[in-house]
């Protein structure tokens, strides 16, 4: 399952990718604007298996995690890792709003999914790195680096939002939203990615009898 996960994502970051150098959708500036723009053309098809690719990839990483019993089905970090996989499938069912024409009811619904899922998918590495890689500190630290680096583009945004509120110009030009947002994607996919390869290579300890009381200094499962 880790494997087909892991495939799952080349397969979604390859289509993401491919958006940005194939024609129309190779006009839509990555600087100023979002992923999301891509689902406005007629690459929408592309767009959208690239980011249901991510979802599947997401949905079989965290699958894997509880067959192995590294957390419980019920747990924070399941539970977060549901919320981002949702807010993927959200996101393709509901378009961004075209401004070009007006706000719309959809895009506002895909507007806060976006959120959710960004906000939910690191705090859901970060709480299981400590599960997944008890004995494994270098791919422990690089999970969740890497979701603290997804926060960090969050908080930029959120940066943004207040600078607004405190009479400042609109959030969405006070940074190249853009590069932002690619850069949360970006760091988001390869915190899962993190979580994958480390089950593909074995980094993670294997689910077995005697892995169900921690041993002194070991980092206890999230159950």
């Amino acid at each position: 399952m880790a494997r087909l996960s892991l495939f799952a994502l080349v397969v979604g970051v390859g289509l993401m990718l491919s958006l940005h150098v194939l024609p129309p959708t190779d006009r839509i500036s990555p600087v100023r604007r979002t992923l999301s723009e891509y689902a406005l053309g007629p690459n929408k098809w592309m767009f959208d298996l690239a980011v249901l690719a991510v979802a599947a990839g997401s949905a079989l990483l965290f699958g894997e995690l509880v067959r192995r019993r590294a957390v419980r089905a019920w747990s924070a970090p399941v539970l977060l890792g549901a919320v981002w996989t949702v807010s993927l499938i959200v996101v393709v069912a509901f378009t961004k709003t075209n401004w070009a024409i007006g706000p719309s009811y959809g895009g506002l619904v895909h507007r806060y999914a976006s959120v959710a899922g960004w906000v939910a998918l690191p705090l859901a590495v970060i709480l299981v790195a400590g599960a997944v890689f008890p004995d494994a500190a270098g791919w422990r630290w690089a999970a969740r680096g890497l979701g603290i680096v997804t926060l960090l583009w969050f908080g930029a945004i959120l940066v943004g939002v207040v600078n607004m509120l405190a009479g400042g110009g609109p959030w969405w030009r006070f940074l190249p939203l853009g590069i932002v947002e690619r850069g949360m994607a970006a760091s988001a996919v390869a915190a899962i990615a993190a979580l994958v390869l480390g089950l593909v290579v074995g980094a993670a300890r294997p689910y077995s009898a005697t892995n169900q009381t921690p041993t002194a200094g070991s980092v206890p499962s999230l159950r």
